[in-house]
């Protein structure tokens, strides 16, 4: 049977961990030669070791997605390796639990540059070689706080609803070349990020378990799960899917829930 991916070129940023992490192994295992990317360098290589380790392909590359050098070295180095990008999925992020009275203008900025500009960044020194080619698929992690506000995280949600609607406008853009942009917006998963989150409340184990009372699956979603969204997306099955939103959630966007 042949690979979803066989023989195509995938950058995932943010692929040293979490979601990242897992879908650089499924991409890996579908056949993709995967450029992982990461700010950690110790995290992508060890992404990539990986990989590589069990018979996929795989780079690794260490940038900050805030950096427009960077950003289009990542790119113009991949070019040169493979002559190719198929895949370009922006999936570095963070966040910020503050009001917005307690952030500082670089708080705001930088977590703007990575979970927002970095997109702009990326798709500006790719679309070109995808333009091309007349083929691509941009897939951009979004949140389900790109519908939804959310307590405590002003800056998170604001950049989120970006990405959810810059999604949906270069996806117009780009059909003509049958380029292909969604979204993924995921709701609570079991990753690095979210355990700093509780980490840093008052009460840890406490705020774990209420945000999972409001899961109506009563679970965190696992990195895998998304991945698997992702790789739907990537692959021929979705290729007539284009500027939507795919919420992998748990059911939380699905209205009021109480237990």
């Amino acid at each position: 049977m042949q690979k979803k991916l066989e023989k195509q070129v995938a950058i995932i940023t943010g692929a040293g961990s979490g979601i990242g992490r897992a879908t650089a192994h499924l991409f890996a295992q579908e056949g993709a030669k995967v450029v992982v990317a990461d700010l950690k360098k110790e995290n992508a290589d060890q992404t990539a070791e990986q990989i590589n380790d069990n018979q996929g392909e795989a780079i690794a590359y260490q940038v900050d997605v805030t950096d427009p050098i960077q950003v289009q070295a990542l790119v113009d180095n991949t070019i040169r390796r493979y002559d190719r990008i198929d895949v370009l999925h922006n999936n570095a992020g963070m966040i910020v639990v503050k009001f917005l009275e307690d952030m500082d203008e670089s708080e705001w900025d930088r977590l703007m540059g990575v979970n927002l500009k970095s997109i702009f960044f990326a798709v500006k020194y790719t679309i070109g070689y995808m333009k091309q080619r007349k083929s691509g698929c941009i897939i951009n992690t979004a949140s389900t706080g790109s519908f939804l506000g959310q307590y405590m995280t002003p800056a998170y949600i604001a950049s989120k609803g970006g990405v959810l609607m810059l999604t949906k406008t270069l996806a117009l853009d780009y059909a003509q070349y049958n380029i292909r942009v969604n979204c993924i917006c995921p709701g609570a998963v079991d990753t690095p990020m979210l355990r700093q989150h509780f980490d840093n409340s008052e009460s840890p184990g406490m705020a774990a378990e209420r945000e999972k009372a409001l899961i109506p699956i009563k679970r965190f979603l696992d990195p895998l799960e998304i991945a698997a969204g992702a790789l739907y997306l990537a692959s021929d099955a979705a290729r007539g899917v284009t500027g939507t939103a795919l919420s992998i959630d748990g059911g939380s966007l699905a209205g009021f829930y109480s237990s």
